[in-house]
């Protein structure tokens, strides 16, 4: 039986793994806008591997100290120290190694990616066999384990949370202005360096503390598939960041959510295979998915949309195309064949085409296979021959191209030359009335609705 969503705030056992989540995933989005638009998308995934060493020499000191397993307040507090310690010394490895030594951001943020996780790695085999009883802490940093979190974790990662919310408040505008126009902000006379090193720390306190819900592998996906999703919808900064931190509470609710669902549902389905969702990957699942589907399906930037205005705009080339065909034949009726000539289309797309242009009033069709422009299709016809040869005068007065090479050319600009263009090149050519090929050009006329 299916839970019931509100139980996963009030039991128990649930309430500290879902809300816990949900806050550092607000943290977490709310970040990731910010590194998300000043195209430092890999930083979280290098502090996130960085923290690692630190993670490690926490539970070395921790058992070094006979801090036990069961002390986890206190062993929670010292690796997240040590893990902030060795994500800081990792940033400024990265920073060093860009102003000093010359090396492109991208190799620096790889060489300490790898070399930090290296040294994780290596100490890591040691705690394995000397500090064995805390060696599940480790595992729990590297993949993640929601599932044990208790309400102590509510408080940290709501403080985060809160912390991460006042910042972004506090400076909200130098934050706009700083991440569009850095020179604009330093002449303005904001402290650049001053709100930069805040970021750098939130970026750090959201990577290191977030790293014991989804792990160190996937905790960069955390940060920058909110913002991801979010930056499809909006252009506003603001707006940003609020879907961006919704995305984020919504990927830490059914992360759990069907974490939990999904293993209960495996195990009444195959009790013997004991497969399990854990929380950390279905956490980075779901905001993948929400990502993708925003990528998909966003109204102005989303890939069908795209699609939907590439198509569009190919009908719109071919109406004009068989406009601009059956004007120059003349008053005689144009023929499929006679189309199929000019036109690289198949026939029934090209008859759906005409279907279409009679239903607009364009052309009539005299028989079944001879059509014949209207007044309308005929005005429609005469503005596109007017802008193909203005545009060609345009190219062999001013730009100096020969007569044989600007036809090309024309045949594509036709479609988007708009009346605001067509003025000015008329005021450029001194309203011409030939083209270079010595044809007339039509004259300027009144403007009409749009295809």
């Amino acid at each position: 039986m299916l839970l019931s969503i509100f139980a996963y705030f009030t039991d128990p056992i649930l309430r500290a793994p879902t809300i816990g989540c949900m806050l550092m995933c607000l943290a977490a989005s709310l970040i990731g806008v910010v590194i998300f638009l000043r195209k430092e998308s890999l930083i979280g995934e290098a502090l996130s591997h960085a923290a690692y060493p630190g993670v490690i020499l926490g539970v070395i000191l921790a058992g070094s100290f006979w801090v036990h397993e069961d002390q986890e307040l206190l062993l929670s507090i010292l690796i997240l120290i040590c893990a902030f310690f060795t994500g800081m010394l990792g940033l400024w490895m990265i920073q060093w190694m860009n102003r000093s030594l010359k090396v492109a951001n991208d190799a620096a943020l790889c060489f300490v990616l790898s070399t930090f996780f290296g040294v994780g790695l290596t100490l890591a085999s040691d705690v394995q066999f000397n500090f064995t009883t805390l060696y599940k802490q480790v595992l729990s940093y590297l993949y993640g384990q929601a599932a044990t979190m208790t309400d102590i974790h509510i408080i940290i990662y709501g403080t985060l949370a809160l912390i991460v919310i006042v910042m972004i408040m506090a400076f909200y505008k130098e934050l706009q202005i700083m991440t569009f126009d850095r020179s604009y902000a330093k002449s303005l006379g904001i402290k650049v360096n001053m709100i930069d090193t805040l970021l750098t720390i939130l970026v750090a306190l959201s990577v290191i503390i977030g790293i014991r819900s989804v792990g160190v592998v996937l905790m960069s996906a955390m940060l920058i598939a909110p913002a991801v999703a979010a930056r499809q919808l909006t252009h506003r900064l603001s707006i940003l960041f609020l879907l961006s931190a919704l995305f984020g509470l919504l990927s830490g609710f059914f992360g759990n959510y069907f974490s939990v669902e999904l293993t209960e549902i495996s195990l009444v389905f195959s009790p013997k295979s004991r497969v399990i969702f854990p929380t950390g990957p279905m956490i980075v699942l779901t905001a993948s998915i929400i990502a993708f589907f925003s990528l998909l399906l966003a109204p102005k930037r989303g890939l069908f949309a795209r699609w939907a205005r590439i198509f569009r705009f190919r009908y719109v080339c071919i109406c004009e195309n068989i406009l601009k065909t059956m004007w120059k034949i003349g008053d005689h009726p144009c023929s499929l064949k006679k189309l199929d000539e000019f036109l690289e289309i198949s026939p029934i797309y090209l008859r759906l085409i005409l279907w279409r242009m009679k239903k607009n009033g364009w052309v009539e069709q005299l028989d079944n296979q001879n059509y014949f422009l209207t007044k309308d299709g005929k005005n429609r016809a005469t503005k596109i021959v007017r802008f193909h040869r203005l545009w060609e005068l345009y190219l062999t007065n001013y730009l100096g191209i020969g007569v044989e090479k600007v036809h090309r050319n024309a045949e594509e600009m036709e479609h988007i030359i708009t009346p605001e263009i067509e003025k000015e090149l008329t005021l450029l050519l001194k309203d011409p009335k030939k083209d270079p090929h010595e044809q007339p050009i039509p004259p300027m006329r009144g403007g009409f609705n749009a295809l």
